[in-house]
């Protein structure tokens, strides 16, 4: 075979991969529905990122920039598309950003031709990830993410001790990115999520203050901070909103996933808890909903776990893992979760406005023993045993 018929044989698979119908599943728990095939791997990652198609220079047709994984992706609609800022992983461990396209939010998703340049803060970091977007009410796109550096304060040895700080740009055609200032704090912060609207006049963060990189120790959950000034942004009072539980889903941490949803009712959130196990941790997705009035006040928070990891969701890079940085509402109510599964691939599961308040109006709350758990478990029982008799 040619070195030119190879091209072809590598773009014509690609292309099937990418064009590749997606189907519901057909079980499902009335909550949301998931997807049959993941909506980007590494493979959907263009050839030309990856392979020198020059024969003078690449005679043998090698892969010479490998990519290892696309996760946890931050979800906007834009001009009548459904986008995703995508964390990309080399296969040299980096991450980067860059855009994928779909022109109904489930399937034939695209990456744009090039990966976002995004500029760097005053001191450079090592890694950038898991980016959350807000088209927030000042007519910016904010994108908040994490930026990694290592740990200078740590043993000469010691190179894993890192730190985590939340970096800050942006624009106004997804295109052009804008780098402010990280956000200031006294903890380190890996999961901020910019509230879409002014509060008192200011902009309000979701955050996670955690002790470590890794460990959040002190930090107690889910954190709300006003911030007067978002191109100097800095973090003088936090107040703690979902808090972490002995012997739940959010017993290790918790995080915010996108910014919430407005709805009638309250605002919808979607977040992730993790949990310590035999297998090591485990990360499933839950929701709650704060008051309109305010966002500060929750107002619903069903008990236990949205959605975990099922089928090859469970293995991957770091196994047992569901993560969410990014979910669209569309005008008629319907909801497109963007989800990714143990840091290697990314998902889509579709419900309701009107399903995920009725999920967090009606469903128990964690009474944190096994007894309240029975007594909710009876009362539905009682309740259902009149009906059917």
């Amino acid at each position: 075979m040619s070195f030119d018929e190879k091209v072809q044989v590598l773009l014509s698979k690609h292309e099937e991969l990418l064009s590749r119908k997606n189907f519901p599943i057909a079980e499902n728990n009335g909550v949301f529905t998931r997807y049959k095939y993941p909506i980007l791997t590494a493979e959907h990652a263009p050839i030309f990122w990856r392979y020198d198609l020059d024969e003078q220079t690449n005679p043998y047709l090698m892969e010479r920039i490998g990519i290892n994984a696309t996760f946890n992706s931050g979800a906007i609609k834009w001009n009548g598309k459904y986008l995703l800022v995508v964390r990309v992983e080399g296969n040299d461990r980096k991450s980067f950003f860059a855009i994928a396209e779909s022109p109904n939010g489930i399937d034939n998703f695209r990456f744009w031709d090039y990966p976002i340049t995004m500029p760097d803060d005053v001191i450079p970091a090592t890694n950038i990830y898991d980016m959350r977007l807000t088209a927030h009410e000042d007519g910016w796109i904010y994108g908040i993410f994490c930026a990694e550096r290592h740990d200078d304060s740590a043993p000469a040895d010691d190179l894993s001790s890192a730190t985590a700080t939340a970096g800050i740009a942006r624009t106004k055609d997804l295109k052009t990115w804008y780098r402010l200032p990280d956000l200031k704090s006294k903890s380190q912060q890996r999961n901020v999520v910019l509230h879409p609207e002014f509060v008192d006049g200011k902009y309000a963060f979701y955050t996670r203050p955690q002790d470590g990189f890794i460990d959040a120790g002190s930090g107690g959950g889910i954190g709300w901070a006003l911030v007067d000034d978002i191109t100097h942004a800095e973090i003088k009072e936090e107040t703690i909103i979902d808090q972490r539980y002995y012997h739940t889903i959010k017993e290790v941490k918790n995080g915010e996933g996108p910014h919430p949803i407005k709805t009638d009712k309250g605002w919808l959130h979607l977040a992730h808890g993790v949990r310590a196990c035999a297998a090591g941790l485990r990360y499933v997705l839950y929701m709650y909903m704060t008051s309109l009035d305010d966002p500060t006040q929750p107002i619903a928070t069903p008990g236990g776990m949205l959605m975990g990891p099922v089928g090859e969701e469970r293995v991957g890079d770091v196994s047992n893992v569901l993560f969410t940085n990014g979910w669209i509402a569309d005008d008629d109510g319907k909801v497109f979760i963007y989800y990714a599964s143990s840091d290697t691939r990314m998902h889509v599961a579709t419900s309701t406005i009107d399903r995920l308040v009725d999920y967090c109006l009606n469903t128990p709350s964690d009474g944190l023993t096994t007894t309240s758990s029975v007594e909710a478990i009876k009362k539905l029982i009682d309740k259902n045993l009149k009906v059917v008799k």
